[in-house]
């Protein structure tokens, strides 16, 4: 049995990043199919002194988005699976926002006039945020990017292996040297190094935590669907 629960899937950007590619690169994993991706970005945490400049890159990048009828060939934003999903999308928010969370969304048309018929939750940027927030803990499965200040590669791994689940992360630096070795730390099934939300046929998908049990792909995965035979022969004694 393979079971798949969950993710709050984390990212951690450094400060040496292409702060722009990383916002675009971040942004299309945090609401890529309105965020209903079980590898999609959930959490964001960011070098503090490249914070702003982060968010306002992110804020840039969101401005391009449309939200609307999923036909429309201009929509690159639909509407999320139901009704449920819709409520417990905007309750997060609220939730954060409650909890001094500063909502920091940039001005789109098109997030404040979605079509009236269909469950359509607009995209939310977040900050101010923190670990006692809903929006930082549980699964969204939605268009939110919660964006958190970190003073350090320490505080950034003790902050992103603070969760129930372990499913995908990832880290944002041009350093790769360093990156890999930060991977080690993450307690995740997947670590993704300048990537996120792609999952590759030759490398084991496999939840740690809560996110689940047992692995798909690679030769891992085809191992799950094998019945084992042992063979025991012993010569014949003369």
């Amino acid at each position: 049995m393979g079971l798949e629960l969950g993710g709050k899937d984390p990212a951690y950007v450094r400060s040496d990043v292409d702060i722009k590619w990383a916002a675009e690169e971040i942004v299309d994993g945090a609401v890529f199919n309105s965020g209903q991706s079980c590898c999609a970005i959930e959490r964001v945490y960011v070098a503090e002194d490249i914070h702003d400049e982060f968010v306002a890159a992110v804020q840039e990048v969101l401005k391009g988005y449309v939200l609307g009828d999923p036909s429309d060939p201009k929509t690159n934003l639909g509407p999320v699976v139901s009704k449920r999903s819709a409520n417990t999308i905007r309750y997060h928010i609220k939730d954060a926002l409650d909890k001094g969370a500063k909502d920091v969304t940039p001005e789109n048309d098109s997030f404040k006039s979605p079509p009236a018929d269909g469950n359509y939750v607009a995209p939310t940027l977040l900050i101010n945020v923190n670990h006692d927030m809903l929006v930082m803990k549980d699964e969204t499965f939605g268009p939110v990017i919660p964006v958190m200040k970190v003073k350090s590669d320490d505080e950034a791994i003790h902050l992103m292996n603070d969760s129930q689940f372990g499913l995908t992360a990832s880290i944002w630096t041009k350093d790769v040297t360093k990156g890999n070795e930060l991977i080690d730390d993450v307690e995740a099934g997947t670590v993704f190094v300048n990537r996120c939300d792609y999952p590759s046929p030759d490398l084991a998908w496999i939840g740690w935590k809560d996110s689940g049990k047992g692995q798909t792909l690679s030769k891992f995965g085809f191992d799950q669907f094998v019945k084992l035979k042992s063979y025991h022969i012993r010569d014949y004694p003369k």
